[in-house]
């Protein structure tokens, strides 16, 4: 059996099996480099790209040691965004599955705490959050944590960054001492090592080479006028015409502008920036996820805990001032088999960031020429879907089964024309065939959904 194997760990042949029904049979660099330490119980600072299998590391670690029979907090999750604590408790459950006992709760911002509150009075084993809302739980004393065997800071870069370590300060504060510290991070600038210091008990630091293969992700860079930059992404697009694109500026106000500019052109596009609303964000969220919308503008630290499978093309419309931040944007492409397509535009008072990263990839980079782009189409490029908001949710029983029935028996669509389907505790989102969005809301809304009229909307249907 090779080291990679997962059958070379001292897990139970119950994880094993579970492992193997989900597809997990060879290891990731980082599960191989970390898992051994994790197992033995070290602390361990891991530096790895989103996409390197990190949850998956981590989270066989924590359930490995983690007592079923025992119903208290035994492992917490710390992540930036309620987004990616969703991705990570999904993916902590999946794992989970080789003992049918083991409770995953979340514990994020955006929510009522009611409900919340419930949950945690019933009890949980690993519990997944945002420091915001996992400190007022500690605070109102329905969070306790003297149980605790490990605790993980997953994305520890962007919880700084977005000024979160004050709250993750009050929280280590009330762990155990003697505990299991994971810190997760796809950058590790002195800062963070700095301030983690007095989180971690003589951690070993592990670094996974964060270089993509070139043959799977390409790299193309075109020298632009500052001015010109807007315009410049349109171009790409008419010429690439990808399906799903992520364009990261680095300001919010560049970001609202760019995506106005593009929808005045007839693209699909949104921004997505710091001081949203939750409800804002989500809604962003569900509609670049299931296709809705074609070209996502967005900050860094907004973009941080994305996990959209098919991203056909990132456009660094700035480019970024830490080589590994750009490492991290482009990375986003090109996942699993996939190809890749990174496009990179640089005003002239940005050439000295690229020589950075010419010499961190240890190669040139591929110049190119915008002006031997031409439209591959004249048509504006329209995502093929949009998102039918539908105001009833968990609350009102509604389930995928429930919208695909009636979409299908009553409205007559076929299957390949409904997307997916995301039910939130009051709303029901829906992805339909552009082609025949309008007909089948009508149809739908002349009859019911379970016995019930709901009253719909589309989101950003331009």
């Amino acid at each position: 059996m090779s080291d990679s194997s997962f059958s070379s760990l001292p897990l139970s042949p119950a994880m094993l099996a579970n492992l193997e029904q989900l597809g997990y049979r060879d290891m990731t660099a980082i599960q191989q480099q970390s898992l051994p330490l994790i197992l033995d119980r070290r602390d361990v600072i891991a530096q790895a790209k989103t996409g390197s299998g990190k949850t998956a590391a981590f989270g066989i670690g924590m359930l490995h040691k983690l007592n079923p029979a025992y119903f208290a907090v035994q492992a917490l999750v710390l992540c930036p965004t309620r987004e990616l604590a969703d991705q990570v408790a999904q993916e902590l459950r999946r794992l989970a599955r080789f003992t049918p006992n083991i409770k995953v709760l979340t514990l994020t911002g955006g929510v009522p705490m009611g409900p919340q509150i419930g949950s945690l009075e019933h009890g949980a084993h690993v519990i997944v959050g945002t420091p915001g809302r996992l400190l007022d739980h500690i605070g109102r004393g329905s969070l306790k944590l003297s149980a605790l065997q490990t605790l993980v800071l997953d994305e520890a870069d962007r919880m700084t960054d977005m000024g979160f370590h004050e709250e993750i300060a009050a929280i280590v504060k009330v762990c155990p001492a003697r505990r299991q510290t994971l810190l997760f991070s796809a950058t590790y600038p002195d800062d963070i090592r700095q301030s983690s210091a007095a989180f971690l008990r003589d951690p070993v630091e592990i670094k996974v080479e964060s270089l993509h293969n070139a043959d799977r992700i390409e790299q193309r860079f075109y020298a632009v006028a500052a001015e010109q930059r807007n315009d410049a992404v349109a171009r790409l697009l008419h010429h690439f015409r990808p399906v799903s694109t992520l364009a990261f500026c680095n300001t919010k106000i560049h970001c609202r502008e760019l995506a106005a500019q593009l929808r005045a052109q007839g693209f699909s596009a949104l921004a997505l920036y710091g001081e949203l609303e939750q409800r804002e964000r989500d809604e962003i969220l569900i509609q670049f996820a299931n296709r809705s919308c074609s070209v996502l503008v967005a900050t860094d630290v907004a973009a941080r805990g994305l996990d959209i499978q098919t991203l056909d093309a990132v456009i660094n419309v700035d480019v970024s001032k830490d080589t590994e931040v750009h490492i991290h944007r482009i990375g986003r492409t090109g996942r699993g088999s996939a190809a890749g397509l990174a496009l990179n535009l640089c005003a002239p008072n940005e050439k000295k960031w690229v020589a950075l990263i010419e010499q961190y990839q240890n190669a040139p980079v591929a110049w190119s020429d915008l002006g031997a782009l031409e439209p591959s189409s004249d048509a504006p490029l329209q995502a093929p879907m949009v998102t039918l908001c539908i105001m009833g949710g968990k609350k009102d029983k509604l389930r995928p089964g429930d919208l695909l029935g009636a979409l299908t028996a009553d409205v007559g669509l076929l299957k390949d024309q409904v997307g997916k389907i995301n039910i939130s505790e009051f709303m029901t989102y829906v992805a339909l065939d552009r082609r025949i969005a309008e007909h089948a809301v009508d149809k739908l809304g002349a009859g019911n959904i379970k016995g019930k009229n709901f009253k719909m909307r589309f989101l950003h249907k331009e």
